[in-house]
């Protein structure tokens, strides 16, 4: 019964280690989209200057300047392993083509792209902008 025992222990530490050792490997995403990263994908030049430069670029309709239209724009999108933006879209906003021009904007941007175990991954990114008639 003890050896029954010790054989079903080891076996049971055996897989343990197995699974362990898995964990260590490099990681081998075929799709290359990472879901917990290391470094999450983010601006370069910062938060600040990434909301300015989308605050000044969106180029407002004559109907979004009469009515003053302020808000925010959410969007989500992916920022790939070669640091663009590809799968823009809006997931809340504000009317009279504010939307698509912040959604415009931002698919011209570069971010530094998502890291796991020093691999460049694609993430999915959610965003809130702040649009202001000016």
């Amino acid at each position: 019964m003890k050896k029954i025992l010790f054989i079903i222990t080891m076996a049971l530490l055996g897989q343990r280690y197995d699974v362990a050792a898995q964990n260590k490997l490099p990681y081998n995403d075929k799709q290359n989209i990472a879901v917990v990263t290391e470094q999450e994908p983010f601006y370069p030049k910062g938060d600040l200057e990434l909301y300015k430069y989308v605050l000044n670029a969106v180029k407002y309709s004559d109907e979004a300047k009469q009515k003053f239209i302020e808000g925010e724009v959410m969007l989500s999108f992916d920022v790939l392993p070669d640091s663009t933006v590809n799968n823009a879209n809006v997931i809340s906003g504000v009317c009279c083509g504010i939307n698509e021009e912040v959604q415009r904007v931002v698919k011209v941007l570069k971010f530094a792209p998502a890291m796991q175990n020093g691999i460049k991954m694609r993430m999915n990114v959610m965003m809130n902008f702040p649009v202001k008639a000016h």
